[in-house]
């Protein structure tokens, strides 16, 4: 045979020598979620390894990561006064922005802050903006969220995450921080959303689950693939910094279909159902973690992530996964 493919396997060296696909610390962004209080370290039980942080020791926590190259969170506000209106999300005084001028004041450009913005966790009804008759209202939506990402902006934070699935609020976002002199604060959007069953742990993690109804009218059907590619293009076009792809694992085809059509960094987001699995799985024997993990991220890489959002950073790190 003129051709032998298993010639550049035959042994450790060699594969790593022609290996397509390499992943890296610095592609990993970790999210928190930070409330209120002292000495709050309390662990989420959907989400094993993962906990609620006060800003106290958030603040060292993240200074382990940074010992360790992770130097980019993403950051979830929980235990904010619900309205209906959701207006705690965009107080100077709630606790994202509060964090983001702890970190920045503490680490100052050594870490890379990222704020999510949605108000599903500051409003009654859990719903990802404002709800009349049974139904988000769009612009209205808009309005209060490029409020909550200019607060987050005024606090230092390096970008910011709309994470809620409005039409046009990338554009609205993007006007709004050039007005007010935050034309070097990033825009990673979550452009293609899906309304997925994968985020359940997460619901619980953020206290954000809707009291009524679901978020189908927004967020996208996953049986969709050409809508994603309208979403990202549209995004693009209104001035997005970072396209983002939410759920990752169940949506590799979206990942390699965004990044073969856009110019801009795709980002995936290995969300929590897809982490909690792993970890529950690992934990009774079925799997073994570091192996199954390492081959999920090789696979958000291969499909055209160059960041990725995981719940895993830590652990790939600190122990040595890379």
């Amino acid at each position: 045979m003129l051709h032998r493919p298993r010639r550049t396997r035959k042994n450790a060296v060699i594969r790593e020598l022609v290996a397509e696909t390499r992943i890296h610390r610095d592609m990993f962004v970790y999210p928190y979620f930070v409330t209120h209080g002292k000495n709050i370290k309390h662990p989420i039980q959907a989400m094993p390894g993962i906990n609620h942080f006060s800003i106290d020791l958030l603040l060292e926590d993240v200074a382990v990561g940074l010992k360790h190259g992770i130097n980019k969170v993403l950051l979830f506000g929980v235990g904010e006064e619900k309205t209906t209106d959701g207006s705690s999300s965009h107080s100077h005084t709630s606790i994202v922005p509060d964090a983001v001028r702890a970190l920045k004041e503490k680490f100052g450009d050594q870490l890379f802050v990222i704020t999510d913005v949605c108000v599903c966790a500051y409003t009654t009804h859990g719903h990802c903006g404002i709800l009349h008759e049974g139904y988000v209202q769009n612009d209205a939506s808009v309005d209060l969220l490029c409020k909550m990402a200019l607060a987050h902006a005024q606090a230092g934070a390096d970008m910011v995450a709309p994470s809620d699935m409005m039409d046009g609020r990338i554009g609205a976002m993007r006007e709004t921080l050039d007005k007010h002199g935050y034309e070097n604060t990033g825009i990673m959007s979550y452009a293609v959303k899906f309304a997925s069953a994968y985020y359940g742990p997460f619901r619980e993690a953020a206290d954000s689950s809707p009291q009524s109804g679901d978020r189908k009218a927004y967020q996208m059907d996953f049986r969709n693939g050409a809508e994603a590619l309208r979403e990202a293009l549209q995004d693009v076009d209104e001035g997005a910094d970072i396209i983002m792809v939410k759920p990752a694992l169940a949506y590799l085809d979206i990942i390699r279909s965004v990044k073969d059509s856009i110019l801009l960094p795709v980002a995936c987001y290995n969300v929590s159902g897809e982490y909690s699995m792993v970890k529950v799985a690992a934990a009774a024997g079925l799997v073994d973690e570091q192996k199954i993990v390492m081959e999920n991220m090789c696979a958000f890489a291969r499909a055209g992530a160059s960041v990725i959002i995981t719940y895993h950073a830590r652990d790939i790190v600190e122990k040595g996964w890379l």
